[in-house]
């Protein structure tokens, strides 16, 4: 093993990259760094660090070291390095294929549209990049539809001699058969650039006059097809068009779920949305926001085509070395790049939207039915059945400093969250803030009417808490005589972040899961999902509760009694302070009423 003291001793103090090198000489993490002396001196100064640096410091057996010319020079090679040995303890970004292209040729009389991917040296025009192969397709069946380009090889179209089925359904021109001249096609194609350029208002001046001429020369059905692509494009040019602005950026949204990490990527060029792409890097415990939203654009866009780069990245949040990429990027670029965190109006809109796609996709993945299965096999493996769960249920309880206390119970099976099997219990008759008489009392309600009916009951139960809601919840199966159903109790560790939950499970000793188990992310979306569901139940009960007067519930006051009251004593509080002989003087309340009055009020029995 390294000798750390005599290593940092004689390491420079220039900017470089640095690799980590576990037991049998597996790269385990790359950086970077300004003065490698000082970065490197600061993993193994004993002060205290993260789980995650803790847990690299362990594994290090040697450290190896290059030069760099400079802090850019550095950056760019530690991306290079990061995607070619794909260190564990770095932030990886999965899909490192290079964004799709729309090509339109121009080595053909007729040129042709085709989906591109790779190396934009090829002849022809290039249009993007778009973030997903689905946007392109998507955008070559419009241009199709709107200006009848050829998508066929060229060697498919020397072989032909009458149309094929694109011309008879409308995507096509039919140039092979003659259908359409040389001039007309052109014109067509070049409509078609004018639009993938955003120069919509061009095109549309040039056939509203191609309209008027066609109609004053009395060729009514050249003006009507005119007139149906006019149609067509404004409709393409509402749906497109995100502001009246023009803009080129890229818009990185970030959100995170029960292990699930999702980067959303929308893209936007001359003011129009290219489309979106979801990406789900794999990301070590304890990494942050923006180290990850970090190694995404380092990743992303260092070392690809410069074609690929936008002028602007907006994001949510602001990147420690947020400076350096800008200059790092204008320079892969050749363009100035700037990132952009504080935002507003259309742009601060845009960032909305990736992050609000985000969580849509971290939600989707999660509910995703083959990932939802691959939890529920991992968390067999942990429970120790023969077979996964079929049916696991949820406890948590909600309440503000004891009031409104709602206890939720969600219920998922093999295919995810079952909803309509989800309930909420209001709990009464305990000591406000008692969670463990909480946690018995929802307990006891739900499992007691379980007892003799052909209701289905779970296999596993999660008790959202640590060890004495666990015991409640013993103590509850213990008197319905339950012995068939596994309690398994979820604590939240010492700082309360996902990935250091205890798992207490009778008779055993207590478990802690690596952060990237997937047990451990199923049991955290179903904790997650009761919380959820319990602390939407106990607002909705805190609020009804605060819009309701107090004597609404007193059998016999009415609107027109409780008008009285309130109108003799000035108010709830003031009434809430009246003695019983106040109560008696006011007109319309008989004593036995007053009575009533009090008691509910002081929760007194006169």
């Amino acid at each position: 093993m390294i000798d750390i003291k005599t290593f940092l001793s004689h390491v420079s103090n220039h900017p470089g990259v640095y690799q980590m090198l576990g037991e049998d000489g597996e790269i385990l993490y790359v950086g970077k760094a300004k003065n490698l002396k000082k970065r490197l001196s600061s993993y193994f100064n004993g002060q205290a660090k993260d789980t995650k640096t803790n847990a690299l410091v362990k594994h290090v057996h040697d450290i190896d070291i290059t030069i760099a010319r400079s802090e850019n020079e550095a950056l760019l090679l530690e991306c290079n390095l990061i995607k070619k040995h794909r260190p564990r303890y770095n932030v990886l970004l999965r899909d490192d294929k290079s964004y799709p292209y729309i090509l339109i040729t121009n080595e053909h009389p007729f040129p042709r549209i085709d989906f591109y991917r790779g190396t934009t040296k090829k002849d022809g025009l290039f249009f993007g990049p778009y973030p997903s192969s689905a946007a392109v397709r998507e955008t070559i069946q419009l241009i199709q539809k709107v200006f009848q380009i050829r998508t066929c090889s060229d060697h498919f179209y020397a072989s032909r001699t009458r149309a094929c089925l694109h011309h008879q359904i409308g995507l096509c021109s039919g140039s092979c058969a003659g259908l359409i001249s040389e001039e007309d096609y052109r014109e067509n194609v070049q409509h078609a650039i004018l639009f993938l350029q955003g120069k919509n208002e061009q095109i549309l001046n040039e056939l509203n006059q191609k309209m008027e001429k066609a109609a004053a020369t009395l060729n009514y059905e050249a003006a009507i097809k005119y007139r149906n692509q006019i149609s067509k494009i404004r409709g393409l040019q509402d749906r497109q068009y995100v502001s009246g602005q023009r803009g080129d950026a890229d818009i990185i949204g970030f959100a995170a779920n029960a292990g699930v990490v999702c980067i959303q990527l929308l893209s936007i060029r001359d003011g129009r949305v290219l489309g979106s792409r979801a990406y789900y890097p794999t990301v070590p415990p304890d990494s942050s926001v923006e180290e990850i939203v970090t190694a995404f654009i380092s990743q992303h866009y260092l070392g690809q085509d410069i074609h690929e780069i936008p002028k602007e990245l907006l994001l949510e949040v602001e990147l420690p070395e947020q400076s350096l990429l800008e200059v790092v990027l204008s320079e892969q670029a050749k363009h100035k790049v700037v990132i952009a965190t504080s935002v507003r109006s259309d742009r601060k809109k845009w960032v909305e939207m990736a992050t609000n796609s985000a969580a849509q996709s971290v939600a989707s993945q999660l509910l995703n039915k083959a990932n939802t299965r691959e939890r529920f096999v991992d968390l067999k493996q942990l429970l120790g059945g023969e077979e996964p769960p079929k049916r696991i249920e949820c406890f948590d309880i909600s309440h503000s400093m004891g009031e409104a206390t709602v206890a939720s119970c969600v219920v998922f099976d093999g295919n995810g969250p079952l909803k309509s099997d989800y309930r909420r219990f209001n709990i009464a008759d305990i000591t406000p803030g008692d969670d463990i008489a909480a946690m018995r009392q929802a307990l006891t309600r739900r499992y007691k009417r379980l007892q003799g009916s052909d209701a289905k009951r779970p296999d596993v139960v999660l008790i959202d808490g640590g060890l004495a809601q666990l015991h409640a919840a013993e103590g509850v199966f213990a008197e319905l005589g339950i012995t068939d159903i596994l309690l398994v109790g979820v604590a939240k560790g010492v700082t309360r972040k996902p990935g250091y939950e205890t798992l207490h499970i009778p008779g055993k000793i207590p478990i802690h899961l690596p952060p990237d188990s997937l047990a451990l992310h199923l049991i955290q979306q179903i904790r997650d999902e009761a919380h959820r569901f319990a602390i939407t139940g106990h607002r909705q009960r805190r609020d009804k509760k605060r819009r309701t007067s107090t004597l609404e519930s007193i059998p016999g006051i009415g609107a027109k009694r409780r008008r009285e009251l309130l109108r003799y004593f000035g108010g709830i509080q003031a009434l809430n302070r009246a003695s019983l002989d106040e109560l008696t003087k006011v007109p319309g309340i008989s004593l036995s009423l007053a009575q009533r009055i009090f008691e509910s009020l002081h929760n007194v029995t006169v």
